[in-house]
């Protein structure tokens, strides 16, 4: 039997957005384009080095507060780019 990789991101908050949380994105196939990041209330900063390193994989990173990243989201899969989500409830 072959052997998934093991990815178990637990966010709650922006805090615990880390390089092992994003790694579940790079896994995806066909690749993603952009991740849109939604954390929460507001927006947040991430640490530079995490957004580097999704740039170095080929996937650009937008971090917005929660409901306009939904909105985001929609627009660019209406647009038929190759997008997904991650997602904190306000």
């Amino acid at each position: 039997p072959s052997s998934a990789p093991s990815v178990s991101p637990q966010v709650g908050s922006y805090r615990d957005i880390s390089p092992e949380s994003l790694s579940l994105f790079r896994l995806l196939e066909p690749q993603i384009e952009i991740l849109v990041l939604g954390t929460g209330d507001r927006v947040e900063r991430l640490h530079p080095t995490m957004l580097k390193q999704m740039r170095e994989c080929g996937i650009a990173v937008e971090v917005q507060d929660t409901p306009n990243a939904c909105a985001t989201f929609n627009f660019l899969t209406s647009e038929k780019r190759v997008a997904a989500a991650g997602l904190i409830p306000p």
